[in-house]
């Protein structure tokens, strides 16, 4: 498959269309564990088909599976250009949701926690995941930051992100150290994708196939895909690549005929029609 690539970092070429693992585990954060045979077979039929880019957190999980040990299980030994990102700062209540942040105090644990669940002396990108369930800003993140880039100091980590951070909150990341990607919910702020791109920082909607409370815009969406005979899930990811050298996307299942629909939508070529009709 033809995937356009980003330098993540400046010294890490990666493909822009990757893969979530928030539901290899389990379908949503409250519901039942999956079948781990499934989550395997889905991870290594996503490195045949291309993607170098897993995006991964301690916190995806239910029960006895988890979705760091089956990506150590399926990759493991890991090929030298795989890139697996993972996220710290959300605790897990008793439920198994994530609920509340980790003090700065708790931080190290939780890295090196990633570590040795996912069988690495280093983790190549670590985001800071800020703040619940609800929109980015109104809290300071520069002491919690401040501990992953002393980690990154010592060689644990390689590059770090921001995740359900605005611009305010960018830029306190970055007065401490560089910032490699941001990771927010919506794909639509304009203000923050532009600053990232100026700056060569990766943008990463984690919702980029609905989700979250913004359900997909499936009648506009499926008016193009049936012009060119595709789903409307393809035309999503196709015009999310369209809008920013800087965008990727990490398209998360748990399902292998989902996983190649998602995969495909790297061939597929949107026109100026095409992305005016998306536009409205």
């Amino acid at each position: 498959m033809t995937i356009k690539t980003f330098s993540l970092g400046g010294d890490l070429t990666i493909n822009r269309l990757g893969f979530g693992a928030m539901r290899l585990a389990m379908g949503t954060f409250d519901g039942p564990a999956r079948a781990p045979e499934t989550g395997i077979a889905v991870l290594r039929r996503a490195v045949e088909l291309g993607v170098n880019h897993i995006d991964t957190a301690g916190f995806y999980g239910r029960g006895e599976v988890w979705a760091n040990e089956l990506i150590r299980t399926a990759l493991a030994p890991y090929r030298d250009d795989l890139v697996i990102a993972t996220k710290v700062g959300p605790l897990l209540r008793p439920d198994g949701v994530p609920s509340g942040q980790a003090t700065p105090d708790r931080l190290r644990g939780l890295v090196e926690s990633d570590l040795r669940s996912l069988g690495l002396d280093r983790l190549d990108l670590v985001y800071l995941r800020v703040g619940g369930t609800t929109g980015p800003g109104g809290e300071s993140i520069a002491e919690r930051f401040a501990v992953l880039a002393e980690l990154r100091a010592e060689g644990l980590i390689r590059h770090l992100g921001v995740s359900n951070v605005d611009a305010a909150q960018l830029a306190e990341a970055r007065a401490i150290a560089p910032v490699a990607a941001v990771q927010n919910q919506h794909a639509d702020d304009p203000g923050l994708l532009a600053e990232c791109e100026g700056a060569g920082i990766a943008y990463v909607p984690y919702f980029p196939l609905g989700g979250g409370g913004d359900p997909l815009d499936t009648e506009r969406l499926g008016k193009v895909a049936a012009r060119l005979g595709a789903t409307a899930a393809q035309v999503q990811i196709a015009s999310l690549l369209a809008a920013s050298p800087s965008m990727l996307l990490i398209p998360g299942t748990g399902s292998l005929d989902h996983l190649e629909e998602n995969l495909a939508a790297a061939d597929l070529v949107l026109g100026d029609e095409d992305l005016s009709a998306l536009r409205g």
